[in-house]
């Protein structure tokens, strides 16, 4: 698995429309998954280990922005074809044991994530009311191993994005490992 890392906040850049299938079934869409304040979209997966390392605080800290009026979503892009962990039946598996209160979508195509310029798992994207984008970094300076007292720099940027519609101008790079892109077949 890569080790990569993400590139800079591309500010005002508008959040790419998507419909995707949750795993309770139903299909979500940009304008469902929006909520008053803006909106995060987080790239993750099933078997990274810098997703695993964070989803307790994932989870908590979604609560939380979904309480200031900020919509979240999940989406799973890696290929479930070759990485039987990111199938739509583990992602159901995932998503009910840790309780997650945001919709958790597979983007098949992998279309989504080309869109959103998603690199590595977690990717956070974090957009205002106007769906411009405003954070482009990390949850916390936590990476593979948890420290519970780090500071909550994706709480801290959305409740400012929330606040006033512009996220901060210094931002740390998301670190985590690289999507599992589909293997191209030669023509």
């Amino acid at each position: 698995m890569s080790r990569l890392q993400t590139p800079s906040c591309n500010f005002g850049w508008p959040a790419a429309k998507f419909a995707l299938m949750n795993v309770d079934g139903t299909i979500c869409n940009l304008q469902r998954c929006r909520g008053a304040m803006g909106l995060l979209v987080m790239f993750i997966c099933n078997d990274s280990p810098y997703v695993k390392a964070i989803r307790r605080h994932l989870v908590n800290d979604a609560k939380e922005l979904q309480k200031m009026g900020i919509g979240v979503v999940a989406i799973n892009s890696s290929d479930p074809s070759q990485f039987p962990e990111e199938s739509l039946s583990y992602m159901k598996t995932v998503a009910n044991q840790y309780n997650f209160s945001f919709p958790y979508l597979v983007d098949d195509t992998q279309e989504v994530a080309k869109r959103y310029g998603a690199v590595c798992t977690p990717d956070f994207f974090g957009f205002n009311a106007c769906m411009e984008l405003q954070y482009r970094g990390r949850l916390d300076s936590s990476g593979e191993n948890v420290t519970p007292d780090a500071p909550r720099e994706l709480v801290s940027a959305m409740r400012q994005i929330a606040l006033t519609g512009q996220g901060p101008w210094q931002q740390n790079p998301s670190i985590g490992s690289s999507i599992k892109w589909m293997q191209e077949l030669p023509a």
